[in-house]
């Protein structure tokens, strides 16, 4: 993709679908497309400073215990968790996104590279998040329709 917000809704849509059609539940698509959401908006805010038609390049490799994201940007270049870190404040806008790329992922790590940065998260699927992957059709994270098995959110 490139630095434009209106990219991301799509990017997370693939992601969380690929989560689903791998079994590894609505909580965890859902919550693996917030922390892809998050840091895309973060490449695009901080990385490229809202500047359009910067690459951003997504990759992930996921199976039925766990999926593994790569987010590279060719941007600043700048480590987030070498910053300071900033106490939330939930009248702020932002600020969200290391939060929830530590509660939700299992394995975050910042890789820099000679021109930009590459961001890997992983997310393993524990024994409590195993249940059958849900019935083909949508996104996982929509609510039910009438008649739908699944559970809603």
């Amino acid at each position: 993709m490139t630095s434009e917000p209106d990219q991301i809704s799509a990017v997370r849509r693939a992601l969380e679908s690929l989560c689903c059609d791998e079994g590894l539940g609505d909580q965890i698509a859902c919550e693996i497309g917030l922390c892809v959401n998050e840091a895309l908006a973060n490449v695009i805010r901080h990385a490229y400073g809202k500047a359009p038609g910067k690459p951003i390049l997504i990759s992930a490799v996921c199976d039925a215990n766990s999926i593994e994201v790569k987010i590279r940007d060719w941007g600043n270049g700048v480590n987030p968790t070498k910053l300071p870190e900033k106490p939330y404040d939930p009248l702020e806008p932002g600020g969200l996104g290391l939060i929830c790329l530590k509660r939700c992922m299992n394995d975050v790590r910042f890789e820099p590279q000679a021109d930009g940065m590459l961001l890997v998260m992983k997310r393993i699927k524990t024994s409590a998040e195993r249940a059958p992957a849900p019935a083909a059709g949508g996104s996982c994270c929509e609510a039910p329709r009438a008649g739908d098995q699944r559970s809603g959110r």
